[in-house]
């Protein structure tokens, strides 16, 4: 099953081209948070993630917290499972370079 297929499960939504775009984004945001330019495999479960919750937030962007009618919602930050995957795949900085490796058998 793709991440589409799954994405489309999971929120239960039909526009393919919108989840197309939240998939696209989240992978972005975690190639921008590791360093990378080639998307580790390992982490497809945590774009996954991301882009479930970005679909939860569509029409909320900005907002931290929401009252109507009696009821309030807070919205949280990253969940710090994400962000602890994310985290353990960040590629650092030597001498203003990066090195990466060119396939997912990155040593742990």
């Amino acid at each position: 099953m793709t991440l589409l297929e799954k994405l489309k499960k999971l929120t239960g939504e039909s526009d393919e081209e919108l989840l197309s775009i939240l998939l696209e984004l989240s992978k972005d945001t975690i190639l921008e948070l590791t360093n990378r330019k080639e998307f580790p495999q390992s982490l497809e479960t945590t774009q996954l993630k991301m882009a479930v919750i970005a679909y939860n937030r569509l029409g909320t962007e900005g907002e931290t917290s929401r009252s109507e009618g009696g009821i309030s919602s807070a919205f949280a930050d990253m969940p710090t499972e994400i962000l602890s995957a994310i985290k353990g795949k960040r590629l650092g900085k030597v001498g203003g370079h990066i090195y990466e490796q060119k396939n997912d058998t990155e040593a742990t």
